[in-house]
């Protein structure tokens, strides 16, 4: 499959994650756009604060000393015990401003990591080299206008967890490819439209290639990661999963940050909760802009 990653992860400014996709050729892939989702609304869970109901509401750190303070605080929180949703996805959100604040501001990123203790430091490191693939030129400009999406709720945690691990069980590819390519591509089905090229669906199949590879429908998670497994195993996974991720969209910035993010959820499957939990961001010529839950174009 051959894709341009036209709008993958253009920038991660102010706790956007912008990812586009299109594709170019007539292989498969998907590329896609924008951040990541929490999947309800939040409540406080004291009296005394405010209700936390939009990551606009959660302030960016002023300085690399406050970014490393709650780079530390949110990755731990999102590794610990407490699985409560509302919890993890607050901390999703503040993991996703943070990082997007960092990438904004390049100068701060060795300071930050020099600050980080041992446990929290190669974390933050993969999610770095991640973001900073992907603002690499090739995947793709910043968008003219606002795209043709429709901003979707993602599928519960447990649930997509389900079909990555079904994926896994069929072709011998470590579930978190899956889930970094779902996450990279459309933030984990958050966003529903089509790439520059053509591609749909939450993991952005050309229809040529879903024609070969997939099964049902397009536009159902469970069917798309599926189709995307057996693309990946005939595109020579799990043995050389570069090649095939190369395969999926040939850019080795795109090849950087799935190997990236998929190694942050080897290490630790909870890392899952927090990218699963970022909201959609777009950066257009204009400016980075929300796009909330049951946004669509009009």
């Amino acid at each position: 499959m051959r894709s341009r990653a036209a709008l993958l992860a253009v920038a991660l400014v102010l706790g956007a994650a912008a990812c586009g996709g299109g594709s170019d050729s007539a292989r498969s892939s998907p590329r896609s756009k924008g951040a990541l989702h929490a999947t309800t609304t939040i409540a406080s869970t004291t009296s005394t604060t405010p209700p936390i109901t939009s990551p606009e509401q959660i302030p960016a750190p002023s300085d690399a000393r406050a970014a490393a303070d709650a780079l530390t605080r949110v990755e731990r929180g999102l590794r610990s015990d407490d699985r409560d949703p509302t919890r993890l996805a607050i901390l999703g959100w503040e993991q996703q401003k943070v990082y997007g604040t960092v990438l904004a501001h390049p100068e701060w990123q060795n300071e930050v990591l020099g600050a980080l203790p041992d446990d929290v430091r190669e974390i933050a490191r993969a999610n770095f080299d991640a973001a900073n693939a992907l603002t690499a030129p090739d995947l793709g400009p910043p968008f003219p206008s606002l795209p043709d999406w429709t901003i979707l709720v993602p599928k519960p945690v447990d649930v997509l967890l389900g079909y990555y691990h079904e994926a896994e069980a069929a072709t011998g590819i470590p579930w978190a490819y899956f889930a970094a390519i779902h996450f990279v591509e459309t933030k984990t089905g958050r966003i529903r439209g089509n790439s520059t090229a053509g591609a749909q669906g939450p993991m952005q199949f050309i229809l040529s290639t879903w024609a070969v590879y997939g099964t049902g429908d397009i536009n159902d998670d469970h069917d798309a990661i599926l189709a995307a497994a057996r693309y990946l195993k005939a595109a020579g996974g799990p043995a050389d999963m570069n090649r095939a991720l190369y395969a999926y969209n040939p850019s080795r910035a795109y090849v950087t940050a799935v190997q990236k993010y998929a190694g942050v959820m080897l290490a630790d499957a909870r890392a899952f909760a927090g990218y699963h939990a970022w909201q959609v961001y777009v950066v257009t010529v204009d400016g980075t802009t929300f796009l909330p839950e049951g946004w669509r174009r009009t």
